[in-house]
């Protein structure tokens, strides 16, 4: 028995992946100016280690990462000092806030546990589209 499953149409299709890979590639900058923001504003600073830590990788790739979000011009360093947000890496944890904050709302609105709620905004608020992310927001305010 041969099964005769349609195939969406191949533009349609390599949109889908095209979206997966910006987000991909945006996840990380994503994650760590929202871990910088949340970070300064409980302890007042964000240290290299504390990230290292947080994020459960090496020292050496968080250097990686502060080198690239500094070239992006999302943070500023001295040595030895803390990291800070530029004016557009704070526009940009706010931003990931407010999408993680609903959609993390609309995963426990519909009856998932706030462990696993917790878990899976942080992967799928990098993923939804801001059409997406409306529509969470209103089901959760009606």
């Amino acid at each position: 028995m041969t099964s005769k499953l349609k195939l969406v149409d191949p533009g349609r299709q390599r949109q889908w992946f095209e979206k997966i890979r910006l987000a991909h590639q945006t996840e990380t900058a994503e994650d760590y100016v929202e871990l910088i923001a949340d970070l300064i504003d409980a302890k007042g600073e964000a240290r290299l280690v504390d990230l290292a830590e947080r994020f459960g990788v090496s020292h050496s790739t968080v250097n990686k990462v502060v080198s690239r979000l500094k070239k992006e011009g999302l943070i500023n360093s001295e040595p030895y000092r803390a990291l800070f947000l530029t004016q557009k890496g704070q526009k940009l944890a706010q931003a990931c806030k407010a999408r993680h904050e609903i959609v993390l709302a609309f995963l426990k609105f519909i009856g998932v546990s706030e462990k696993t709620a917790e878990m899976d905004a942080e992967g799928v608020e990098h993923h939804v589209s801001a059409e997406t992310i409306a529509a969470f927001r209103r089901f959760i305010n009606s």
